[in-house]
């Protein structure tokens, strides 16, 4: 393997750490600031999980080139949560489904930033 190569390989597994891990932290953050409140326990279980799995796919996906992996995982993730949050409060508004919308805006956001920074520094260093 080439100096260059393994600089690649390198680059490209630091931005998906970062998009997956320090985005957790990014996200959470955002959320405190719209919602400083305490968060419902049980309330959208697998959050966490899911979104570290989603940020890790979008920023893989803008990384090989495919930006359109976005949309796969927005269509997956809503048409895996929809029910969830109609249920929680089918006649009004849902503080669930605000948090889930600001939560992925958030995570996508982040992980399609990195995924471009990603492709920024693999073209300076190839």
């Amino acid at each position: 393997m080439s100096s260059t190569t393994g600089l690649q390989a390198g680059v490209v597994l630091a931005v998906l750490l970062l998009s997956a891990l320090l985005g957790r932290v990014i996200v959470g953050a955002t959320l405190r600031r719209v919602e400083p409140g305490p968060v419902i326990p049980g309330v959208l279980r697998g959050g966490t999980w899911i979104g570290m799995l989603e940020r890790f796919a979008i920023t893989g996906g803008v990384l090989a080139g495919y930006p359109e992996t976005v949309a796969v995982v927005l269509a997956v993730k809503g048409l895996g949560r929809y029910p969830e949050l109609r249920e929680a409060h089918p006649d009004k508004r849902s503080p669930a489904a605000e948090r889930f919308i600001i939560g992925t805006l958030a995570s996508y956001i982040w992980a399609a930033l990195l995924g471009v920074v990603g492709v920024l520094v693999l073209g300076a260093v190839s």
